[in-house]
């Protein structure tokens, strides 16, 4: 019998979750359907448990669902318990367990498929909001030198630096506080490139050799992106990779098998290109 899996959000039919999960599927020969589901944004948790109810065996969460699903979970992994949103959720039964592989397919993305050590880096991470909140653990895990959390609002920067001070530096304010200081990774954690809107950054923040990464992704160059290359980032990198490497590390959570990602983010890409 074919095992069901969903993604939801509002808005959700703009998903590339059902071709890169189809994909992965046929990839590995693993026997099941996935589809894009439209919640109401007032009902995520009644469309959870119908799709349960349904036989539904797994799902992702997306934009503006991903803490109301972290309520909704009576067991979770220590990624999303310290990240406070889930993307990813298991039904087993009356248990719904949730996790968030985020920042787990951002690390993979920027080591794996850009080789780029974090080791000793000095990062740099733009905005305070779930975006960044849940790729602060896997990024810390990398073991960089220090990192830097920077937003309009510093006391919500400082705040969630202290949520995750540990063995790493990490500190935390607006952008004014780094000036005159360079990073070896920046990464645009912020809605701006959807906008269009640019981000104040000094002078001097790319150092040598440093890789500008933006969690957004789009045909060609992102705002930010063109932004970085301008004041001197020597490698960018939009957000596509980590949506096909956070979907493999789904995949692999409900499936027991990891799917190879570097033909189907090449697939993706071309689409975008077009």
């Amino acid at each position: 019998m074919t095992d069901r899996y969903c993604v939801f959000g509002n808005p959700i039919a703009h998903s590339k979750s059902p071709a890169i999960h189809t994909l992965f599927a046929a990839s590995t020969r693993q026997d099941l359907s996935y589809e894009a589901l439209l919640a109401p944004l007032d009902g995520f948790a009644d469309a959870v448990c119908d799709f349960v109810a349904a036989g539904g065996r797994g799902a992702n969460v997306t934009v503006p669902f991903k803490e109301e699903a972290f309520r909704l979970c009576n067991r979770l992994s220590q990624r999303a318990e310290r990240a406070g949103a889930v993307n990813t959720l298991v039904f087993d039964g009356n248990e719904i367990f949730g996790d968030n592989t985020d920042g787990a397919g951002l690390v993979r993305d920027i080591t794996y498929n850009l080789g780029f050590s974090l080791a000793g880096k000095r990062v740099l991470l733009l905005g305070a909001g779930g975006a960044a909140r849940g790729v602060i653990l896997p990024l810390l895990a990398g073991q960089p030198a220090s990192l830097f959390i920077a937003n309009r609002s510093p006391e919500k920067a400082e705040a969630l630096a202290s949520l995750f001070a540990g063995s790493v530096t990490v500190d935390g304010g607006n952008v004014a506080k780094i000036s005159g200081k360079s990073f070896d990774l920046v990464i645009n954690a912020t809605s701006a490139s959807l906008s269009g809107a640019s981000i104040s950054m000094p002078a001097g923040v790319f150092a040598p050799g440093s890789l500008a990464y933006d969690m957004m992704y789009g045909k060609g160059d992102t705002p930010f992106m063109a932004q970085a290359r301008s004041q001197g980032a020597a490698q960018c990198a939009d957000g596509l990779g980590m949506l096909v490497e956070q979907a493999a590390e789904a995949f692999m959570l409900w499936r027991g098998v990891r799917p190879e990602t570097p033909i189907v983010l090449a697939g993706l890409r071309a689409q975008l290109a077009v």
